[in-house]
């Protein structure tokens, strides 16, 4: 790589870091109401809180054959905050 190229990456990382230790600039408290209005998950978007969601294999797979309905299995590995 030449010295150029490698001048110019050392400029984006040094601009970067820069910037990174700046911060967010904190939310107007006369802009909050609106932004949190529309951020906020609508009732029509969390159908999935309605569902009656079984955190036992053994007893959705009793309540399934008892019901003729499939099994949707929902699993992760790592951190539950993080899935990593």
């Amino acid at each position: 790589m030449p010295f150029g190229n490698y001048a110019l990456l050392a400029g984006c990382v040094v601009a970067a870091i820069a910037q990174a230790g700046r911060g967010a600039e904190p939310i107007p408290p006369e802009q909050y109401r609106t932004l949190h209005t529309l951020i906020k998950p609508r009732a029509a978007e969390e159908k999935w809180a309605q569902i009656p969601w079984l955190a036992s294999l053994w007893e959705a797979r009793q309540r399934a054959a008892r019901e003729g309905k499939p099994i949707l299995l929902w699993e992760m590995d790592g951190h539950p905050l993080g899935c990593v």
